[in-house]
């Protein structure tokens, strides 16, 4: 590994993950507005989500969708220095944003990688699906250790 990559240089990093009730893709500004909008709707739902509880984020007032679009281009960016990976969820039949995925390092010495997750409140039936999938796939198919990803 180089001094700022969070994989193996030689590991590839996968750029999707199909499941019947979901599909992810890097998260990038092309998902800007949509994105915006899924997070926007449901900020007390994702507050209450595993995994959110430091009261940071959401933001409670939201966000412009000019500084969303620059939170997008950071984890863009994190994910090409592949520093950090986020995953854009989206509705396998519409293409719909109806969640997030973040991977990153952990910042406790107990973990390897600190992982969360939110949907839609209004696709709430699928957090526990979600978390099930990514979780397997983590821990199958990418090189990162010790997990931290509230259970559900």
């Amino acid at each position: 590994m180089n001094d700022h990559a969070f994989v193996p240089d030689d590991f590839v990093v996968p750029l999707t993950l199909s499941h019947p009730q979901f599909r992810l893709e890097p998260l990038g500004p092309q998902h800007n507005a949509a994105d915006h909008a899924a997070w926007t709707s449901s900020i007390a739902h994702i507050r209450a989500t595993p995994g959110f509880p430091d009261g940071n984020w959401p933001p409670v007032a939201g966000m412009t969708l000019e500084a969303n679009l620059a939170d997008l281009r950071r984890h863009a960016n994190d994910f090409a220095q592949r520093r950090g990976f986020t995953y854009t969820v989206l509705d396998p039949a519409s293409g719909e944003v109806i969640g997030c995925v973040y991977i990153y390092p952990s910042r406790s010495d107990d973990h390897d990688a600190d992982v969360s997750s939110w949907v839609r409140a209004d696709r709430a039936e699928l957090d526990v699906p979600l978390y099930g999938a990514v979780t397997a796939w983590l821990s199958t198919q990418w090189p990162l250790g010790t997990l931290d990803y509230h259970p559900r």
